[in-house]
């Protein structure tokens, strides 16, 4: 082969390789900017969750207070028929 044709085998693999380099680097940033948007949805998600938790604490809550009332009046009602039957 001569040195012409060795040159212009040698610029069409670089020519080649300068496309593929490109396409890796357009799906590089493809990938990272659904790693970006996948990042950005579980942050979301833990805000979510964060407000989530919040309103259940916050029912919890509230749950252990009626409770508590409940009990507080069945002693107190309790202690009503004890009198009533003593009386």
């Amino acid at each position: 082969m001569e040195k012409s044709e060795l040159q212009q085998i040698l610029g069409a693999l670089q020519d080649f390789s300068g496309k593929i380099n490109e396409q890796l680097q357009q799906m590089e940033e493809r990938m990272n900017e659904r790693f970006e948007q996948v990042d950005k949805r579980f942050d979301q998600m833990d805000e979510r969750f964060e407000r989530l938790e919040a309103k259940v604490g916050g029912i919890r809550a509230e749950v252990n207070e009626t409770q508590e009332t409940v009990d507080f009046l069945s002693t107190k009602s309790v202690q009503h028929e004890k009198k009533l039957r003593h009386a």
